[in-house]
């Protein structure tokens, strides 16, 4: 995903879900397609063509923006907030694919073959977006090689993400994709001087038990009870806003060892 812009964004104007009408006049709307993936390698023609339907939509916490076998097929990207991209299974269950924060995109997959949705995305944080319709997106992505390239790199980021999730999911227990997830939710402690105190790691703030659970395709209760071992054998502690790894290396080892184990490595 490409870097958060830092540039101040065009007066939001609206209420939450409500879109707002193309501007294919506003200079600043311009630049700021310029700024956002693929389409900061795409053509000057392309983006004017693009900037003339785009859309621009604030988004509430919690809100639905489209729904897993929605026909439309525009692309989307996070100025600000998070957006939490989900299936849903046949009984009801919700399993969580990623969360894409600002600076990244969603519905490139349906734009390029056409075909329904898979997963639905909600608002995760109160949002602002941008919308492209599938085949202006499509004439941006394939108006110079270098945002041909990038499409590929997107495309290729979520195939490896999702491949490797569903690895984890197949080969692994439920004892061993919590340790997974933590891992992958994880980012290094930092001490008062912004140095990393050691191999220790942090996850913070702590996601809740059942979103958890959610992630990594289980329920709540197993997910309770396998952090409640974790933290008996002091992997992990509790601190106020956050979930502290102080044995990364023993979950990550636990980890390899029964992935390596499955593929008869």
């Amino acid at each position: 995903m490409s870097a958060p812009d830092p540039s101040p964004e065009p007066p939001a104007g609206p209420r939450p879900g409500v879109a707002v009408a193309p501007n294919a006049t506003d200079p600043s709307r311009l630049e700021r397609l310029r700024r956002l993936p693929i389409l900061c390698e795409a053509s000057d023609e392309s983006l004017h063509r693009a900037l003339a339907v785009a859309t621009w939509r604030n988004c509430g916490s919690g809100e639905l923006i489209l729904d897993s076998d929605d026909a439309s097929g525009d692309v989307w990207f996070v100025l600000e907030g998070t957006v939490r991209i989900l299936v849903r299974t046949p009984s009801g269950r919700e399993l969580i694919l990623t969360d894409i924060v600002a600076g990244g995109l969603f519905g490139e997959i349906a734009a390029i073959d056409g075909a329904p949705r898979t997963a639905g995305a909600v608002a995760l944080t109160r949002s602002r977006l941008c919308a492209l319709p599938a085949g202006h997106f499509m004439d941006a992505a394939c108006s110079t090689p270098a945002a041909c390239r990038a499409l590929l790199r997107q495309m290729t980021e979520i195939l490896r993400r999702q491949s490797k999730r569903l690895l984890e999911r197949e080969a692994l227990p439920v004892r061993l994709r919590v340790h997974a997830e933590l891992l992958r939710l994880s980012r290094p402690r930092l001490g008062r001087d912004g140095q990393p105190l050691g191999e220790e790691r942090v996850v913070s703030p702590p996601p809740r038990q059942h979103v958890f659970a959610a992630r990594i395709g289980t329920r709540r209760e197993a997910v309770s009870r396998e952090f409640a071992d974790l933290a008996r054998t002091g992997v992990i502690a509790r601190e106020r806003g956050a979930i502290v790894i102080r044995q990364p290396r023993v979950l990550r080892e636990a980890v390899e060892a029964e992935i390596e184990a499955e593929m008869g490595l």
